[in-house]
């Protein structure tokens, strides 16, 4: 298994949506910012937001076990290998990110229980 990068790309505020059903003085996601970098493999890295990390771990999973050696789904999608752009799933401001397979190797942290 192999670490995956992930960078916020983006930090986004609907405003149309946030008039209409946010809470007053709602802003961007104010858990994350524009450049910060994670690394995962098959456990949410320390400081990711919990709903994020739902809505991402599919591809970090991926990417993690050998997906980014080609093109995610048909090649229909992005057009770089080992490279997909996801967003966290809050509908008023979301967050984009970068996830990058890398070549380094992954290495468990704990002891499995057996």
């Amino acid at each position: 298994m192999k670490k995956v990068r992930i960078t916020v790309l983006k930090t986004t505020l609907d405003e149309q949506l946030a008039r209409e059903y946010g809470v007053e003085g709602l802003g961007p996601c104010p858990m994350l910012r524009e450049g910060q970098v994670f690394y995962a493999d098959y456990a949410k890295p320390e400081g990711m937001c919990d709903e994020a990390w739902k809505a991402i771990y599919q591809y970090v999973f991926a990417l993690a076990h050998g997906a980014g050696d080609g093109l995610f789904y048909f090649g229909d999608w992005i057009r770089k290998p080992g490279v997909a752009i996801c967003s966290c799933n809050d509908g008023l401001r979301p967050v984009i990110f970068k996830l990058e397979a890398t070549g380094e190797d992954s290495r468990l942290n704990y002891t499995p229980v057996r």
